[in-house]
């Protein structure tokens, strides 16, 4: 039996939908659908840059007032709400991006000092620096000659 193509994009993008509400009934709400990439988001980048962390993430299509960021000494939380909006006029024809809350948090490996945290958002990227606490800091060590 031969069927039209938009028939079987049609079926598929059903089956599509299915499996996301499926997976969204055991808490798989992070999954990423067609692009095959799996596991949390945002993505996030953490780096020891000497006296500070750096938090790298990636949020597009969000601004500063769907972000919330927690520090506390040994702990980081990213989380917000995403929202996802059809243009007047328009119907959807697929939709891969997820609306909803989300959250996501990263243990330091170090104290830092929650009054120097600074957090920036640009091109799609938020970049969270932590200073060091003071004893977490590194110390240079002078070596003595006898």
């Amino acid at each position: 039996m031969l069927r039209r193509w938009y028939d079987i994009e049609r079926d598929l993008a059903v089956m599509d939908e299915m499996r996301r509400r499926f997976e969204g009934l055991f808490g798989n709400t992070e999954s990423r659908e067609s692009t095959g990439l799996t596991g949390a988001w945002p993505r996030a980048n953490l780096y020891d840059a000497g006296n500070s962390l750096v938090a790298m993430l990636e949020v597009p299509g969000l601004n500063e007032d769907d972000i919330e960021i927690e520090a506390h000494r040994e702990a980081l939380t990213i989380s917000g709400y995403r929202k996802i909006e059809t243009p007047e006029g328009y119907k959807v024809h697929r939709n891969e991006r997820w609306p909803g809350r989300f959250s996501r948090s990263f243990g330091l490996p170090c104290k830092v000092d929650l009054e120097k945290t600074k957090a920036n958002l640009k091109n799609g990227v938020l970049t969270i620096t932590l200073e060091k606490a003071v004893e977490a800091q590194p110390r240079k060590i002078s070596v003595s000659v006898d």
